[in-house]
């Protein structure tokens, strides 16, 4: 059977994806578990058939996914082909044989590379088949013999519990791996003992008083993961039967209420930094339903959570999933994503994303919630979310923040951080505005989206992206004011930010609704001779036209019109393919820029003007 035939039934029971680019408005949508149980269950269990008849020679959309170097695949596998197992019913004729199929496949991908969240996957998919009594049925006694040295967290972490080369979120990869072959008999607890408490220290030094995590070691990367590691630490002490500590909820809680203002009638998630697009939807998935399971949401905002978890399920078949190859895609039809996903990972991410739906919907099934329509007092319930928050990261040598703001249903946000090493250059992580289908970056791209960048006659680049000092904010009625000023620049060109102290700036942002304002002063440090000063904006308007002196307006699309001051001469232009952001490309790209003198203070400004 054909991917196509296969996937007819389902198919025939949705509506095409709308002309919308931004993917469909979710008035009302299904239940989650209907979402999950008769349309992504069956996608994946297509792909699964398909990997039991080809094996290793499984191609999908041109991948042949067992030459593609995914570090993860194997444990990803043994959890999908678990969920196949587990989600028969008692008496179940098929039973015998999809225990032969993991057993099969076990031994297939038992020579492969399975790195750390690959190793995860795996022994979590053994101890459900143990708790359920049937791993000795599927994983045959060598095999398990070898799974016991291979599925060890000290293959990513040194005898000191000091991680190789990974970013600090791997502690709550780690922890749950340690716990889970304790509760194999593989180890005692004391590993997993000390792996948590390393992992809630780690979290506790670098989130301080607010309660977030900085990805890196107190350089200021606050992102996705700031708000989901609570969450995933959470989950992982939910499935080993550990109750979360109070400091562990009350971090959840933080990360909840930067969450709600979020919400939003398309299922769409985190807007800024890397690892968004479907992953920044699954995102809130993870966090939320932690949240609801350990009841530190109050029961409207556990009814609203659920609701807005069936439009994520929802948006991730009709939007995500393509019907042509049967597979989620994050690479085609304009879209991009960082390195870390490329497409060689194709396979494994249907798997990984469809176990963060499967095991989440299995929560909040089991709070009462399976097949139950969600709240329809939603749509009215987000008109009552805050307009403007601005929630506090870190603040002392360095300011870390982010605003949030709603606009007549429109989500927007500012990011006030440093994406530090390997992504403080890109413009995910820039302080500019962010709002899903208006305002997005391109990932692993650098080029100037909203922000000025001074290419000194020496050939150095620099960019005021990292050191913010003195943020403040201010409300004004429906005018919201946020300024800082930053006594270095960035120099591009390093993998991690470095300070420049030959510019300095202080900036200033408007907010009111339907316009955003951006103010800069910038400041040399002495006569730096001749620059070169550019700007750029990637916006998915389109028919742009010339509307006076550096300024642009739009026919189609949500910006209407854009306008510059001091950055010299703009123009339009058909956007190449690295104007492209998680959901699509891009339409349409202004550019401006001018030869400067830097030897005095110098302002600049630009205006966007937009319907919500």
């Amino acid at each position: 059977m054909t991917t196509l035939l296969a996937l007819a039934p389902i198919l025939m029971a949705v509506s095409s994806q709308a002309a919308d680019p931004r993917g469909q408005v979710y008035v009302s949508p299904p239940p989650m578990h209907g979402t999950v149980s008769t349309r992504l269950m069956p996608q994946v269990e297509t792909l699964v058939l398909q990997l039991l008849r080809e094996k290793r020679a499984m191609t999908i959309d041109g991948v042949r996914v067992f030459e593609s170097g995914d570090k993860f695949l194997p444990g990803k596998i043994a959890a999908i082909m678990a969920y196949r197992v587990l989600a028969l019913p008692p008496g179940d004729a098929r039973l015998d044989q999809r225990l032969k199929d993991f057993a099969d496949m076990a031994e297939v991908t038992l020579q492969d590379t399975n790195d750390s969240w690959g190793i995860y996957y795996y022994i979590s998919a053994l101890h459900s088949l143990r708790k359920a009594g049937l791993l000795d049925r599927a994983v045959r006694p060598s095999t398990l013999a070898s799974l016991r040295t291979k599925l060890d967290w000290r293959r990513f972490v040194r005898p000191d519990l000091t991680l190789i080369d990974l970013p600090n979120n791997y502690y709550g990869v780690a922890f749950p791996v340690a716990r889970l072959r304790h509760l194999l008999g593989w180890e005692d607890a004391s590993a997993s003992e000390r792996l948590l408490a390393r992992t809630l220290d780690h979290y506790r030094k670098y989130s301080g008083e607010y309660g977030f995590a900085d990805e890196t070691e107190g350089k200021g990367r606050f992102d996705r993961y700031s708000v989901l590691l609570v969450g995933e630490i959470a989950q992982r002490m939910i499935e080993t039967g550990m109750t979360p500590p109070t400091q562990v909820r009350e971090w959840l809680r933080k990360s909840v209420g930067l969450m709600l203002p979020r919400f939003n009638l398309r299922g769409e998630g985190w807007e800024y930094g890397r690892s968004i697009g479907a992953y920044g939807e699954t995102a809130f998935l993870e966090t939320l339903s932690a949240a609801a399971k350990l009841k530190v949401l109050s029961p409207e905002e556990e009814r609203m959570a659920y609701a807005f978890s069936s439009r994520i399920a929802a948006r991730y078949m009709d939007f995500w999933v393509v019907p042509a190859t049967g597979s989620v895609d994050l690479w085609n039809k304009g879209r991009r994503t960082d390195a870390y996903r490329g497409k060689h990972r194709i396979f494994g991410e249907n798997l990984s994303l469809a176990r963060q739906y499967i095991y989440t919907d299995e929560i909040w099934s089991d709070l009462g919630y399976r097949g139950r329509t969600p709240d329809k007092g939603y749509t009215n319930w987000l008109s009552t979310l805050p307009t403007h928050r601005f929630t506090w990261f870190a603040r002392g040598r360095y300011d870390r923040g982010v605003l949030t703001l709603r606009d007549r249903g429109q989500v927007l946000s500012l990011p006030i951080i440093n994406g530090a090493e390997g992504q403080h250059m890109h413009n995910p992580y820039f302080p500019v505005p962010f709002a899903p289908g208006m305002l997005q970056g391109s990932p692993d791209a650098s080029w100037p989206q909203l922000l000025p960048r001074v290419t000194l006659k020496d050939g150095t680049v620099l960019m005021p992206l990292a050191f913010f000092k003195d943020v403040r904010i201010e409300r004004q009625g429906s005018k919201t004011v946020v300024s800082w000023r930053q006594d270095e620049w960035d120099r591009m060109g390093d993998k991690d930010a470095i300070p420049d102290t030959r510019l300095a700036v202080e900036t200033r942002y408007t907010f009111t609704p339907g316009e955003i304002v951006r103010e800069d002063r910038i400041l040399p440090n002495g006569d730096l001779g001749e620059a070169k000063l550019d700007l750029e904006f990637g916006s998915f308007s389109s028919e742009a036209t010339p509307a006076g002196d550096g300024a642009t307006a739009f026919a189609k699309g949500a910006v209407k019109h854009f306008s510059t001051s001091g950055y010299g001469a703009c123009s339009s232009h058909a956007p190449a393919e690295v104007y492209s952001a998680t959901t699509g490309k891009m339409s349409s790209v202004v550019a401006c820029g001018r030869a400067v003198g830097f030897n005095k203070p110098m302002k600049l400004t630009w205006k966007l003007s937009y319907n919500s």
